[in-house]
């Protein structure tokens, strides 16, 4: 561990650039749920345990048209709880580390809940891979518009775990909303807004090659059960020859010649930076 942690540290002293990629298991420092397995997801929402539901079966946009008060419950919860949740001391080291560069750094999350813009990263400078549930789009979609949630309020009955009326509607058709967000088994989910992100960071990437800049890739809390984070910092890692620091508390392995720390994500970024 202490001879990880010293190869990690060598790393990110000489790196003049930095990708931060992060998981679930970034916000659990702030008290946000990873979902980690059935007993995990259940035991933050007892409700699916009883409907036997897991998270891939709740996270499906099938139920905005079968049981839309359902659908809002579950997304609902977690936009409240997002909007509460404040960014714990991991980011701002981070932040702080990333703009001390002279490449800067870009963001690559997996993770829908907005933690990184709330700790003050760069909007022009995050990829959510998976889409933010801080944006919504209509369920059909009528356009290809997508819109801010902000100002809208989801109010739940946690007993029966039902969104009570009125649910977010589409401002264009009248429709139910939904949160912007790639779930499972989902042919209309809206991907401009991640696409542009992509482009801004492949521009980004295409100017830390032109310029030689020495790459460190900070991967935090992500698992192999959606593996997206994982193998893209794999790939980065490859391509633009950057070394890639691991940080999980229990898939810390990684590929031969990069680094994996076995810690969660504050006290290994706190050893680290």
């Amino acid at each position: 561990m202490e001879q990880a942690l010293q190869r990690a540290r060598q790393a990110v002293k000489k790196a003049q650039a930095v990708v931060i990629a992060a998981g679930a298991g970034m916000g659990v420092d702030s008290g946000l749920p990873d979902f980690r397995g059935n007993e995990g997801f259940w035991n933050n929402y007892p409700v699916a345990r009883r409907l036997g539901l897991s998270f891939a079966d709740l996270a499906n946009p099938r139920w905005f048209t079968e049981n839309p008060e359902l659908a809002w419950a579950f997304y609902g919860h977690r936009l409240n709880l997002y909007r509460q949740t404040q960014p714990h001391e991991g980011f701002v080291l981070l932040l702080e580390y990333g703009k001390r560069l002279p490449g800067g750094y870009f963001v690559f999350t997996s993770n829908v809940d907005g933690q990184f813009q709330k700790a003050g990263f760069d909007e022009e400078r995050i990829v959510e891979v998976h889409g933010s549930i801080h944006h919504l789009q209509c369920v059909e979609p009528c356009t290809g518009k997508i819109w801010s949630a902000e100002g809208v309020q989801v109010e739940i009955d946690m007993d029966s775990f039902r969104a009570k009326e009125p649910l977010p509607r589409c401002p264009y058709c009248g429709r139910l909303a939904r949160p912007n967000i790639l779930m499972f088994n989902d042919w209309h989910w809206l991907s401009q807004r991640t696409d542009a992100q992509e482009s801004r960071f492949k521009n980004w990437l295409k100017e830390i090659d032109k310029k030689n800049f020495k790459l460190v890739i900070i991967e935090i809390g992500a698992g192999t059960a959606v593996p997206t984070v994982r193998i893209t910092c794999e790939r980065l890692a490859e391509w633009h020859h950057g070394l890639l620091i691991r940080i999980n508390p229990r898939e810390s392995w990684a590929p031969e010649g990069h680094v994996g720390i076995e810690g969660g994500a504050l006290k290994t970024l706190r050893q680290l930076l």
